[in-house]
């Protein structure tokens, strides 16, 4: 008889691309009042199931898993945990979310068209549409106010020179360049050329503002390539490590975008920002609201996408398995 040291049962889907794996059963009880600290407390603790059910051999280097956790101020809640990093907030991952608990049953057109999401990050509000035969179409997600942090920040990278950028939160951290700037055609041909000029403005940008309180205890600021195609259209790219890019246009990422068209001008608050990703799947962006975020101007931006089930099933930790926590290809 096979002896298992643990057993979760899983649904995966893909937003735009990107994978969401949304973790059922299996993760013990976590510790806290808020999902942050539900978060910190699965960081202490259980940081080795992270790895063994999203690293090879049971996912790979670009998966993105969710784990639900109850909440006292919205109707559910969620953290986001990826190959390499604990992430505040996870717009393809929330929209993931949702598909997955419509598969489930767990909402439906007859539980209504919203639902609240208590994240790391806050709390997010999530729309939905429903299609005549009850199957969820669309889902748009009001973000956590997206602000600047650092505007045309100048750092010298390696092979590259000067790179100029902005850099904005929207639940995580993002440094905004221009793909021309760098040379680089959006592609799929030309991906692992776009990995690897990105990770070394990560890397710069990462030892530039090492300390900074701004930035605090958060990973460092990913770079979302974009390439413009109209004022109020774009490819984007982002790059996350040497081995791993957003296949989706990034959710959160364009929320800092359109915060970032806005705060420059080159939008109106009324234009709807269209985002693409090297394959030409989109998520639309729209601003909802202009409010305060710390002292600073921030921008509840909306993002609107579909998700797609991709698998169901159960993942195993086998007993005596070398390879329990998982590996990461380079």
């Amino acid at each position: 008889m096979t002896i298992f040291e643990g057993a979760f049962s899983y649904i995966d889907s893909h937003t735009a691309g990107h994978p969401t794996r949304v973790i059922l059963s299996g993760i013990p009880s976590l510790k806290g009042d808020t999902v942050k600290e539900m978060r910190m407390d699965f960081e202490d603790r259980f940081d080795h199931l992270r790895s063994a059910l999203l690293h090879e051999p049971r996912g790979h280097a670009a998966m993105v898993g969710l784990v639900p956790v109850p909440s006292k101020v919205a109707d559910f809640g969620a953290i986001f945990i990826s190959s390499y990093v604990y992430l505040g907030m996870c717009g393809h991952g929330t929209i993931g979310y949702a598909k997955t608990l419509a598969h489930t049953g767990a909402i439906s057109r007859e539980t209504g068209d919203s639902f609240t999401l208590e994240t790391p990050a806050g709390v997010v509000t999530v729309n939905l549409k429903w299609g005549d035969d009850g199957e969820l179409e669309t889902v748009s997600l009001r973000n956590v106010p997206a602000f600047t942090g650092f505007e045309d920040f100048s750092i010298d990278v390696p092979d590259l020179g000067s790179v100029t950028c902005d850099i904005l939160y929207s639940g995580m951290w993002y440094a905004m360049v221009n793909a021309r700037d760098v040379g680089l055609t959006l592609s799929p041909e030309h991906a692992s050329k776009a990995l690897s000029i990105g990770w070394k403005i990560k890397t710069a940008i990462a030892e530039a503002t090492k300390g900074d309180l701004l930035l605090a205890d958060a990973p460092a600021p990913s770079v979302l390539f974009y390439e413009e195609q109209a004022p109020d259209r774009a490819r984007h790219f982002l790059v996350l490590a040497p081995n791993k890019f957003d296949r989706s246009p990034c959710g959160t990422g364009t929320c800092a975008r359109m915060a970032q068209l806005q705060i420059r001008g080159q939008l109106k608050p009324e234009d709807t920002y269209h985002a693409e990703n090297i394959f030409g799947v989109g998520f639309m962006a729209n601003l909802h609201a202009k409010t305060a975020q710390d002292g600073r101007d921030g921008y509840e931006v909306v993002i609107l996408g579909s998700a797609y089930i991709t698998s169901q099933g159960t993942l195993f930790l086998e007993k005596d398995d070398p390879l329990t926590r998982g590996f990461l290809s380079q």
